[in-house]
């Protein structure tokens, strides 16, 4: 955060008028305002060669390189080595953003980037079925980890890394970073301190997953290394629509939308319950069936799950609607927050994208003294790198994110069974149907098995 010619007055009101302008009211945002300068003061400190955190990069694909360019913003940042079973995109990662740094490694097996003892943490922007490999190596191996949502391809893949996390002790931060933006954080705090009345519903609208295939078979490119991007996953010819950013709508590699965009929507319903730890009691489903056709986008195209926690409180996790998380009280009272706005039912005028719209006692009333209040982070990436400095836990460590993408898999696997209602423990992490339970895991090949 920079004042650049401004006065720190000046730029205090330039930037509470932002805040209140994309929808935050102004106690809320005074708070966050001076939670930031704290942090901007920090930042300015100088940072000795020697302190710098050597950084490398797991999946050169764009988020993990926007995640990399997130971390590169703090001076005791250094990239060191840059990992990817794409040669193209490794070269052009090191060429692009590291500005051709020649000392900067590269690797195509991750395993060898986290053999380097001068590399004290990584970022992880893999595919979906890569993630819990890389970083439960990563761990094992003394690395810190930030890691893209969603956590894992499977909930027993999320239970064998919440297991090394623990185990391990390394600062661990799920890429879930609404949980950093302001507006979500106080749309939680504002639920939870029943500004709402007792919770009814929360719908959760993540989009429809696209159609398309049948695909071509055609060639592996030059500089990929297509068995090694399968890794786990069965083997199968190469499809140029199911690698890279493709990959999310294929189930057997992501989970489409519902872990996509979910992993994201879902996260926020969980924390406005209170549920970092637990989750939903049951869950059913309708969704129009994918194609069958081989070599075809598999992802439910349409659907709503339905989640019932034991309170009696219901997530419906929709493919239409309006971006964002919509919560309602049994009074009729309801917050909408996405990234772009937060409003209230009791607002006198529906606001444009970006703008507060009339008073709202719901927003506008400040929590009081001794009101429930939430991990503040206010930069998703900084959160990481200061509890690798504190060892304190980040705002969404691996148990919770775990726990978040597991809403989304319960999703996915009644989906599956043809909309099938399941019973759901929390507790022991198990469905009260069989064939539900063995979709918990799935087989891996032999050379790429997790073993924990």
């Amino acid at each position: 955060m920079s004042m650049g010619n401004l006065s720190r007055r000046g730029f205090m009101q330039r930037s509470l008028a932002g805040m209140v302008g994309a929808g935050l009211p102004l106690w809320y945002a005074r708070e966050a305002l001076e939670q930031q300068l704290l942090a901007a003061d920090e930042a300015k400190k100088p940072v000795a060669a020697s302190d710098k955190l050597h950084v490398g990069l797991i999946g050169c694909g764009g988020q993990g390189r926007h995640d990399m360019r997130q971390a590169m913003g703090n001076k005791g940042v250094q990239i060191v080595a840059v990992c990817d079973v794409d040669k193209n995109r490794r070269a052009e990662t090191i060429a692009k953003d590291l500005r051709g740094d020649k000392g900067v490694k590269s690797y195509e097996d991750f395993r060898l980037l986290n053999d380097n003892k001068d590399i004290n943490a990584v970022i992880i922007g893999t595919p979906d079925h890569w993630h819990t490999l890389t970083a439960i190596d990563a761990m094992r191996k003394g690395k810190d980890v930030y890691c893209e949502k969603p956590l894992t391809l499977t909930i027993a893949e999320g239970q064998a890394l919440v297991k090394v996390a623990a185990a391990t002790k390394r600062i661990f931060q799920v890429g879930s970073q609404q949980r950093s933006d302001g507006r979500f954080r106080l749309a939680c705090e504002l639920a939870r301190n029943g500004r709402l009345g007792k919770l009814k519903t929360i719908e959760t609208r993540i989009g429809s997953n696209p159609v398309g295939g049948p695909f071509k078979v055609t060639a592996v490119p030059e500089g990929l290394n297509w068995d090694f991007w399968l890794g786990p996953t069965p083997r199968v010819d190469y499809v140029k629509q199911r690698c890279h950013y493709e990959f999310r709508w294929w189930y057997d590699y992501s989970g489409g939308k519902l872990t996509d965009w979910g992993a994201h929507h879902n996260d926020i319903a969980q924390w406005a319950l209170g549920m970092d730890r637990s989750g939903p009691v049951a869950v059913e489903s309708t969704g129009k069936e994918p194609s069958k056709e081989p070599n075809s986008y598999n992802c439910h195209p349409t659907f709503e799950v339905t989640y019932t926690y034991k309170s009696g409180t219901q997530v419906l996790c929709k493919s239409d609607g309006e971006n964002g998380v919509r919560m309602e009280g049994e009074d009729g009272k309801w917050l909408f927050v996405s990234r772009g706005l937060i409003r209230a039912s009791d607002q006198s005028e529906k606001p444009s994208k970006g703008k507060k719209g009339g008073a709202s006692k719901i927003l506008d009333e400040p929590l009081g003294k001794d009101a429930t209040r939430l991990y503040v982070s206010n930069n998703h990436m900084q959160n990481w790198l200061d509890g690798i400095k504190t060892r304190k836990p980040c705002i969404c460590t691996a148990e919770i994110g775990h726990r978040s993408v597991t809403v989304c898999h319960m999703g996915a696997i009644s989906l599956r069974l043809g909309g099938k209602k399941l019973a759901w423990d929390p507790i022991k992490e198990t469905f009260e149907q069989e064939d539900a339970n063995k979709m918990l895991s799935r087989p891996q090949r032999a050379e790429y098995k997790l073993e924990v």
